[in-house]
C-alpha cells in the first residue's frame, strides 16, 4: 500500500489547504467531465499546475525542500533537467498515443521511496512524469486549436460517481482533524490517476494495443516472480523492514519482489494472471493456450511465496468472474464450490503454508496482521459519526485517538476499505463508493462475454476490489483507475469492440503485421490509435 503522507505545517493555513484542495479536485472533475474539449484542456491545466503548487507549499519547511532552497542552481537544474525530459515526452506520445499506453502500463508498479514529511512515501513517481507528458501532449494542441473535434466514449454513471467521489472527498477534507492527510490523496493520487484515467479513456484500443499491453505486464511480472525467487532462495527480502522483522519471527518467508508490500506484489500478479487466464479460456490456438499456461504457472508460484491472503481471495474472486462470464453459471458455481472446499482443506490441514495459524481471535487477528482490531476500530468510529464521518483522512488520527494509542502500529487505512470510506466519510460517503461499485460493475461486464479483453478488465477489476475489502488503496491505486478507463473505452466503442477474440487474436495479428497484413481469423485494427 502507498500510504498517504502529512506534510508538515506549510506556508498555508488550514482553510486555504481545504479550499486548494476542493478546488484542485473540481478542476480535475471539470478536465473529464466538462464540454467543450477546450475547457477540459483548460481545467487539465489549472490541476497539473494548482496540485504541486499546493504540495511545495505545504512541504516548504520540510528538510528536502530546505535544501533545495539553499541551493538555488540545483533546483533550477534539476527543473530543466525535468521540463526537458517530460517535454520530449509530450511531443512522443502527442504523436504516437499508443506509446503513451504503452509506458503509462508499463509504469503502473513502479514506486519510489521519497521522504516527505518526515515519512517515507512510496510514490509513483515514473507514472507521474509519464501523466505530466501525456497531459501536456493531450491539452496543449486542444487550447491552441479554436475548435478541436475530438471523438470520444460518452459519460455515463460510472465517469460522474468516479469524479464526484473524488470532489466528495475534497469537501469532506473541511471537517477533518487534518486536512494534510487529505491533501496528500488528491494531490498524490486523485489528481494524477484522474489525469490518466481521461488520457487512457479516449484512446482507441485496437487489439494490438491490447495485446502489447498485456506483453508488457506479463514480461514486467516474470522479472518481478524471477527477483522473488531470489529473495525466496537467498532468504533476504530487498524492501521493507517490516517484512524483514516478520520474516525473522515467523515460521514461513514471505517475499515481496521489488514491491514495498507482498499483497500489493500478489495484487499485480493477481491482475496480469486474470489477463493470460482470458487468453487460455478464450482461444483454441494451441501456441497461445500453451503459452498462457506456462506464464500461469510462473506467476502462480511467485503469487504463492508472497503468502498474502487478500490476493489469494482476490484470484479466486477473479477467477470466477471469468468463469460467469465464459461458461454457464451452474458450472461455475460447482468450480468456486471445488475451489472454496480445497483451499479450506489446505487452510486447515497446513495453515502454516499459507500463513494462517489460527487458534482463537488473537491468533486470528495476528495472522490478518492487526486487520481484524483494525477493522473493529473502523466501525466503532464510524458509529460514533454515522452519517458524515470524522473527515477525509482522518482515520489514523482519531483511531489511535480513541485507542489511546501513539504506536506506528495504527495504519492510515482500516485494511478494509468500506470501513475506511464509513468511518472517514459516513454513510454518505459509503453510500457514493457503493454506486461507484455498481456503476463499475455495470459497465465493464455489460456485453463482455463477447471480447476476451473486456471480460479480462471486468475479472481484473473485480479482483481488485476484493483486494481492497481485505487490504487497502482502491483509489489510491492507478490501476484502478486504467482497468476502469480501458474498459469504459472499450465499451464506448473506442476499440475492436466487434471481435469476439480480440485480445486473443491481437497476438497473432500483430505478430504478422510487418508481414502486409494478419492472419485468417485475426481481426485487424479499425483505425490507428487517435491522437492524445
Amino acid at each position: 500500500m502507498t500510504a498517504a503522507v502529512s506534510p508538515p505545517a506549510g506556508l498555508l493555513p488550514e482553510w486555504m489547504v481545504v479550499a486548494g484542495v476542493i478546488v484542485a479536485a473540481l478542476l480535475v472533475a471539470a478536465a473529464v467531465l466538462a464540454r467543450p474539449v477546450r475547457t477540459r484542456a483548460a481545467a487539465m491545466l489549472g490541476a497539473l499546475v494548482v496540485s504541486p503548487l499546493l504540495l511545495t507549499a505545504e512541504i516548504w519547511e520540510s528538510p528536502q525542500v530546505s535544501a533545495l532552497r539553499d541551493r538555488p542552481l540545483l533546483a533550477l537544474a534539476a527543473l530543466a533537467a525535468g521540463g526537458a525530459v517530460v517535454g520530449v515526452l509530450a511531443v512522443v506520445f502527442a504523436r504516437r498515443p499508443a506509446v503513451f499506453a504503452l509506458a503509462a502500463i508499463a509504469a503502473l508498479p513502479f514506486r519510489v521511496p521519497i521522504e516527505v514529511g518526515g515519512a517515507t512515501a512510496n510514490l509513483l513517481v515514473p507514472l507521474y512524469v509519464v501523466v505530466a507528458a501525456g497531459a501536456l501532449g493531450w491539452l496543449v494542441p486542444r487550447l491552441r486549436s479554436r475548435d478541436p473535434v475530438v471523438a470520444e466514449p460518452p459519460l455515463g454513471a460510472l465517469e460522474w460517481l468516479l469524479l464526484g467521489s473524488v470532489v466528495l472527498y475534497a469537501l469532506q477534507s473541511a471537517y477533518a482533524a487534518d486536512p494534510a492527510k487529505a491533501l496528500s490523496q488528491v494531490v498524490f493520487f486523485y489528481v494524477p490517476f484522474a489525469v490518466l484515467f481521461t488520457l487512457l479513456r479516449g484512446l482507441r484500443w485496437t487489439p494490438r494495443l491490447l495485446a502489447q499491453c498485456l506483453a508488457v505486464l506479463l514480461v514486467l511480472a516474470l522479472v518481478f516472480v524471477a527477483i522473488g525467487y531470489v529473495e525466496y532462495a537467498t532468504r533476504q527480502v530487498f524492501f521493507n523492514p517490516k517484512v524483514i522483522a516478520s520474516n525473522q519471527e515467523q515460521e514461513y518467508f514471505r517475499v515481496n519482489s521489488l514491491f514495498f508490500d507482498p499483497s500489493i506484489y500478489g495484487r499485480f500478479l493477481v491482475v496480469v494472471m486474470l489477463g493470460l487466464t482470458a487468453v487460455l479460456v478464450w482461444s483454441t490456438r494451441p501456441r497461445l493456450v500453451l503459452g498462457a499456461t506456462v506464464g500461469l504457472a510462473v506467476l502462480a508460484g511467485g503469487l504463492l511465496l508472497t503468502l498474502s491472503q487478500s490476493s489469494f481471495a482476490a484470484l479466486l474472486a477473479g477467477l470466477a468472474t471469468l468463469a460467469l462470464l465464459r461458461w454457464r453459471a451452474r458450472w461455475t458455481l460447482v468450480g468456486v464450490a471445488l475451489a472454496a472446499t480445497v483451499a479450506a482443506v489446505l487452510v486447515l490441514a497446513a495453515p502454516g503454508l499459507v500463513g494462517f495459524n489460527v487458534s482463537g481471535p488473537e491468533a486470528l487477528n495476528r495472522a490478518s496482521s492487526g486487520r481484524l482490531n483494525l477493522i473493529q476500530g473502523g466501525l466503532e468510529l464510524a458509529r460514533e459519526k454515522t452519517l458524515l464521518g470524522w473527515g477525509s483522512g482522518s482515520f489514523e488520527a482519531e483511531y489511535r485517538r480513541r485507542q489511546e494509542s501513539t504506536s506506528a502500529r495504527a495504519t492510515a487505512a482500516s485494511h478494509t476499505i468500506p470501513v475506511t470510506v464509513a468511518a472517514e466519510q459516513g454513510l454518505i460517503g459509503l453510500a457514493v463508493y457503493l454506486a461507484l461499485l455498481g456503476a463499475a460493475l455495470l459497465r465493464l461486464l455489460a456485453g463482455a462475454r463477447r471480447m476476451a479483453a473486456r471480460a479480462a478488465l471486468a475479472a481484473a477489476f473485480v479482483a481488485l476490489a476484493a483486494h481492497t475489502w481485505l487490504y487497502a488503496a482502491f483509489l489510491e491505486d492507478p490501476t484502478t483507475w486504467a482497468l476502469l478507463a480501458i474498459g469504459a473505452a472499450l465499451a464506448g466503442g473506442r476499440g475492436a469492440e466487434d471481435a469476439d477474440e480480440a485480445l486473443i487474436d491481437a497476438g497473432d495479428g500483430a505478430r504478422s503485421g510487418s508481414r502486409g497484413g494478419a492472419e485468417a481469423g485475426a481481426v485487424p485494427a479499425r483505425a490507428a490509435p487517435s491522437a492524445l
